[in-house]
């Protein structure tokens, strides 16, 4: 017992274990939060600047599920082998998490530089790995932050670092993003908008907005699309392109989806019987298998025929989990719910999608009617997806028309539906309502001429 707790080498092996990492033998986080501390404390007087990274394996677990966990540690230990042998001296690096290093650059002074080394040791990762007979490719995404001032702590550059690595990761593979002022304002930005956003979806303040549908042949109005808008009594009007991906990114999406959806069902009960609603899930909500569930138990609550709704679903959302979101278009298929494929040819998918999913109904995504007067290739694709779709049984829908010549280009083609601009912008519940009871009362007119 005595050598347990005494003072000698055992001792010191043991504080050694606490800070590294079992697997590479790296240090891990606790040596790197350490490292950084009294590199601060040492400049403490003079603060001269120095480099903090954090590093995410991109796209790991494919692989190690392709592969193996065995195998997946043995990658991860060649990764700590190069990082190591990528720092100088002065440097250090760590493993901080399952697929996360962090890298001390001590004697590097500018953002300019702090790139440079990140995109060095990205190169050095970006060789194939051997893994048994077989060989691997692996990416990388770094985020760097620089020490400025004696009143910044571990804590804070790191904070930076992950803010900068989040802001990599969402700009693809590959790429490296070191820590500025302007990205600092922006995210108090997006912290301001989550939590007023969070705010709105308790207090029931985000409402949905309907854009019409229309048979392009005769112009009638077929079904809306439910679209959620969103005014802060703080912010303003927020553009839908800014609170969505934060919904979707900060967990709210779900509780702001069903809150539109309820909003929208209880609109629609009024609308005539053969009108028709559509309705996005995000991909967050195609993982998640409560969320036929949630649907379902809206519909029952507001008592909207599932028949008359259509669930849109995008090729990307499709992706990040196909298992996952082909249960849950199969439940929502068994009770009469229609499913829409939105904005064909611009996600992620392949068109064996197509032979996997059954899709009611298929959206050509704008970029391809906006340039459909002057650009041949958009021409092409747009009749190649309209002889596909007629094969396939499904109907069409172009989406983004905002010019007659337009519309009659895609009658042309022999697309039977279109939205956009041209039949309609987004408007709220009790204009949509003055809108089908204007069009009513000008068929009845129609009709007695």
């Amino acid at each position: 017992m005595q050598m347990l707790f005494g003072t000698g080498q055992n001792s010191r092996e043991g504080s050694d274990l606490a800070y590294t990492d079992p697997l590479t033998g790296l240090g891990n986080q606790r040596r790197f939060v350490d490292k950084v501390d009294r590199l601060i404390s040492d400049r403490s007087e003079d603060p001269a600047p120095f480099t903090v990274g954090i590093l995410d394996l991109d796209g790991f677990k494919p692989i190690n599920d392709l592969f193996g966990h065995t195998a997946g540690d043995d990658i991860l230990i060649q990764v700590a082998m190069r990082l190591r042998a990528a720092m100088d001296g002065h440097s250090a690096v760590t493993r901080i998490g399952a697929d996360e290093f962090a890298f001390l650059y001590p004697m590097v002074f500018s953002e300019e530089a702090a790139s440079e080394k990140a995109k060095m040791l990205i190169e050095i990762l970006s060789a194939p790995y051997d893994v048994g007979e077989r060989t691997a490719r692996l990416s990388a995404s770094v985020g760097c932050s620089l020490f400025y001032s004696g009143d910044e702590t571990t804590e804070i550059l790191l904070h930076k670092a992950e803010t900068a690595l989040y802001q990599a990761k969402r700009s693809g593979r590959g790429k490296v993003v070191v820590y500025t002022r302007e990205m600092e304002e922006a995210a108090k930005r997006v912290t301001r908008i989550e939590q007023a956003l969070r705010r709105a979806v308790s207090a029931g303040e985000v409402e949905p907005h309907f854009q019409p549908i229309v048979d392009l042949k005769n112009r009638r109005v077929v079904g809306f699309e439910a679209l959620a808008r969103w005014t802060d009594r703080d912010l303003g009007f927020v553009s839908p392109v800014t609170f969505i991906p934060i919904a979707e990114e900060r967990g709210i999406i779900g509780p702001l989806s069903q809150l539109v959806l309820r909003k929208a069902t209880e609109a629609a009960r009024n609308w005539p019987s053969d009108l028709f609603l559509s309705f996005n899930l995000s991909p967050s909500q195609l993982v998640d298998q409560n969320t036929g569930l949630h649907i379902l138990a809206i519909l029952d609550r507001t008592g909207f025929d599932p028949r008359r709704l259509e669930i849109e679903i995008t090729e990307t959302g499709l992706m990040t989990d196909p298992a996952s979101a082909e249960k849950i278009v199969n439940d929502l298929r068994r009770v009469g719910i229609r499913v829409s494929l939105d904005d064909f040819g611009t996600g992620q998918s392949s068109l064996g999608r197509l032979r996997e999913f059954h899709f009611d109904k298929l959206k050509i995504d704008r970029a391809f009617v906006s340039s459909i007067l002057d650009d041949r290739p958009s021409e092409h694709i747009i009749r190649a997806i309209l002889a596909m779709c007629e094969g396939l049984g499904m109907d069409v829908v172009a989406e983004g028309i905002e010019e007659e010549a337009q519309a009659d280009r895609l009658v042309q083609f022999g697309c039977a539906g279109g939205q956009g601009y041209l039949f309609g912008k987004p408007v709220d519940a009790d204009a949509t309502l003055g809108y089908l009871r204007d069009a009513f009362r000008g068929a009845s007119r129609a009709k007695a001429i």
